[in-house]
């Protein structure tokens, strides 16, 4: 049974029409296919290797559902996970200093949900006292001498990172004079510094000896940095979620090109073994992958991510560098509606009258009057599905003893409350538009 938060938590973003940040595996549907695979890349990015897979799939495919429901996975075998949605205004690929500060405020490991550099910069260099004291060389009664030589084992510890971006370990030494030294406010400086914020007051970079602020080139080198620490403070690697790639394809072509060649910059530093314990996953549209705006612009990352999806989707390979993601049909849409419904009974007041009013066959009817207001298209129709399964139908009913879904609710949908592509599959009017899958 899941927990009473967890289980708010899940219910709350689904009423919000949101996915959920965590207790996916309570009601994921269609994701155990992958999870063999996805378990062997995990073990290899934990011995030191860097890993990718490109996820495809249309709207209500799920692909923000199986990336967090990944990073969730990630998260319990030890894992620190972040996920970025790619936006051409605030986090364009080719600006990755952007993209790295979004990494870090949205750093996650299983016992710190957000914001985690601090904890771990912390955990790692306690990790470091061990290791120094652990060789016997040093007094732990000697606080200077275990400064001293904590501060020459991290040295040697970041010297492949120092060589390409000394402002990563000089940030470091800063901060940890600056704890040593109870500079609360320094040190917090410096750990936004470290996390590339921006405007970070200069008596603060005055004091680690840097300037400006973290540029594309240093937070390329300040992300084998990260690797390194999280690896250190003994977590197993990192997996970094590139989310709705597909927004390259709307940028300016000259943005456009760049963010390709980041991604094209990125596997290549991963083959190249530049970053040991990453595990680097990149989601998008079928047309982001195979259309004429999209990846196809730049041959040698086509070449890269091609993967032969002709054959029977029975057969897709979950090795393959790219998968992809088929769309809900009405058994698996009910699947889903079935297990939020047994989940919101587990803490319900009266769980046996929330399974009879919600019943398998009403579950189903809804789904597929909630599709039929979508022009029948079930694979956009799993967000407002649930959405009004829980905030609609499964509230009232809990709250209510005379609520009958039967009798007093009929599922409406305001446009209001649709996202663009809900509606356009809602203008389909004609009895020939419906599109329900078998």
């Amino acid at each position: 049974m899941i927990g009473a938060h967890r289980r708010s938590a899940i219910l709350n973003a689904l009423r919000r029409g949101t996915v959920p940040h965590e207790g996916l595996g309570a009601f994921a549907v269609g994701m155990e296919r992958f999870d063999t695979a996805f378990i062997a890349d995990l073990a290899a990015v934990a011995s030191g290797r860097g890993a990718f897979k490109a996820v495809r799939g249309e709207y209500g495919s799920g692909k923000t559902f199986m990336a967090r429901w990944l990073q969730e996975r990630a998260r319990s075998e030890g894992f620190a996970t972040s996920e970025v949605q790619i936006n051409e205004t605030e986090t364009p690929l080719h600006r990755w200093e952007t993209v790295y500060r979004r990494l870090v405020e949205r750093l996650a490991t299983a016992d710190t949900p957000e914001g985690a550099l601090r904890p771990t910069v912390d955990a790692w260099f306690y990790t470091l006292e061990e290791d120094v004291l652990a060789e016997g060389r040093v007094d732990a009664n000697n606080a200077d001498a275990l400064a001293a030589a904590t501060e020459m084992l991290m040295e040697r510890r970041l010297a492949a990172i120092a060589r390409t971006a000394p402002a990563f370990s000089a940030v470091l030494r800063a901060y940890r004079r600056a704890l040593l030294a109870d500079e609360s406010a320094l040190a917090e400086g410096l750990i936004a510094w470290l996390g590339g914020q921006p405007n970070v007051a200069a008596a603060v970079k005055r004091a680690a000896g840097v300037k400006g602020d973290l540029d594309s080139f240093g937070a390329m080198h300040f992300l084998a940095g990260l690797l390194t620490i999280l690896r250190d403070s003994g977590r197993a690697g990192l997996v970094l979620v590139l989310d709705e790639a597909e927004t390259l394809q709307r940028m300016r072509a000259d943005t456009r090109e760049k963010g390709l060649n980041a991604v094209r910059q990125l596997l290549d530093e991963l083959d190249a073994g530049r970053y040991p314990g990453l595990y680097l996953i990149v989601t998008g549209t079928t047309a982001f992958f195979e259309g004429p705006q999209g990846v196809q612009r730049l041959p040698p990352l086509a070449q890269r991510l091609h993967t032969d999806f002709a054959t029977d989707s029975r057969f897709d390979n979950p090795r393959a560098v790219q998968v992809r993601l088929q769309g809900f049909d009405l058994d698996a849409l009910s699947t889903v509606g079935r297990r939020v419904r047994d989940l919101f009974a587990e803490h319900a007041e009266d769980p046996e009258r929330i399974r009879a009013a919600v019943g398998d066959e009403y579950v189903a009817d809804l789904a597929r009057g909630v599709a039929g207001r979508l022009g029948g298209r079930i694979g956009v129709a799993p967000r407002l599905f649930l959405r009004k399964l829980v905030a609609e139908v499964l509230d009232r009913v809990d709250q209510f003893p005379d609520f009958d879904p039967r009798r007093h609710y009929a599922p409406t949908i305001d446009e209001r409350e649709m996202t663009p592509t809900e509606r356009a599959a809602a203008s389909a009017s004609d009895v020939d538009d419906l599109e329900f899958d078998s």
